[in-house]
C-alpha cells in the first residue's frame, strides 16, 4: 500500500520531486525563504536552468524574474518580445506621458499614421471634445453639412442655449405657431403667465377661465375662494351640493 501511496505522490507532484533533486544551476542562489532556488539579477528561469537577460538596444534590465526581462525606454515601443523601435510622432502630433506611443496637438486630427490639421469654416471654434466632431459653430450658427449656418430667428424670438432641438424661445407674451412667434392674446381680467403650456395667461383671483375669456365667480352662500382664486370651496362644517354649500348633517 504505501509504494502505490508512493507511486501516486510522484505523479501527482512532479515538478516538486525535480525542485528537491535537480541541483542549482549556474547564476542561481537558494531562495531567501522556502526550499529551491532563484536566479541572480540578470537572469530569468527557463526550466531548470538560469539563462542571462539580453537587453536589446534602446532598452534597460528591470531586473524582475518574470517576463522578458527589459523595457524600451521611453519614446521606443517593443516589437515581437525582441526589440525596441523609435516612436515615429508626425508634424501636428506629440508624444504620449507613457512613451510607447502618440496623440495630435489640439487642431489636428488623426487620420491613419498623420495628424492632419483641422480645417475650421466660417463662424466655427475648435472643439475640446475628444469624441464627436474637432469644431462647433459660433453661437448664432448651426451645423449645415460642413459649414456654420446663420440660425434663422423669428421676430420677437431670442436665442437659447439648447444644443438638440429649436434654437430659439419666443420672447414673454409671444407663443410659437409654424416658426413664428405669435402674440399671446391676454383676454380682460386676466395676465400673462410663464408656465411653459397653457394658453399663457391666467384670471385674476375672482375670476375664472371660459373659453378665450375670464368671467367673475359666482359664490354660493357659506363659500369662499380657494387658494388658486379661481374656483370656489365650502366653509367648514359645510358641503357642495348641486352647486351650493349644504350644512353638514
Amino acid at each position: 500500500m504505501a509504494i502505490v501511496a508512493g507511486l501516486v505522490a510522484s505523479f501527482a507532484f512532479p515538478a516538486f520531486a525535480q525542485d528537491a533533486t535537480a541541483p542549482m544551476p549556474a547564476h542561481a542562489q537558494p531562495k531567501s525563504y522556502g526550499e529551491g532556488w532563484e536566479c541572480d539579477r540578470g537572469y530569468r528561469r527557463e526550466a531548470d536552468k538560469c539563462l542571462a537577460v539580453i537587453v536589446p538596444e534602446n532598452a534597460f534590465a528591470t531586473n524582475r524574474t518574470y517576463g522578458t526581462g527589459w523595457e524600451c525606454l521611453h519614446g521606443f515601443q517593443e516589437v515581437d518580445d525582441a526589440a525596441c523601435i523609435k516612436v515615429v510622432v508626425p508634424d501636428g502630433g506629440y508624444l504620449d506621458p507613457s512613451g510607447k506611443s502618440w496623440s495630435c496637438l489640439r487642431g489636428y486630427t488623426e487620420i491613419e499614421d498623420l495628424c492632419a490639421e483641422v480645417v475650421l469654416p466660417s463662424n466655427a471654434y475648435l472643439s475640446d471634445e475628444v469624441y464627436g466632431s474637432d469644431w462647433l459653430c459660433d453661437r448664432g450658427y448651426e451645423v449645415k453639412g460642413d459649414t456654420c449656418a446663420a440660425i434663422a430667428v423669428p421676430e420677437n424670438a431670442f436665442l437659447n442655449e439648447k444644443t438638440h432641438g429649436q434654437p430659439w424661445t419666443c420672447a414673454r407674451g409671444y407663443f410659437e405657431s409654424n416658426a413664428q412667434c405669435e402674440t399671446i392674446a391676454v383676454p380682460e381680467n386676466a395676465f400673462l403667465d410663464d408656465a411653459s403650456y397653457g394658453s399663457g395667461w391666467t384670471c385674476e383671483r375672482g375670476f375664472a377661465a371660459s373659453g378665450d375669456g375670464c368671467t367673475v365667480i359666482d359664490l354660493p352662500d357659506n363659500a369662499h375662494l380657494d387658494r388658486s382664486g379661481t374656483r370656489w370651496e365650502c366653509h367648514d362644517n359645510f358641503q357642495r351640493s348641486q352647486g351650493r354649500c349644504v350644512l353638514n348633517e
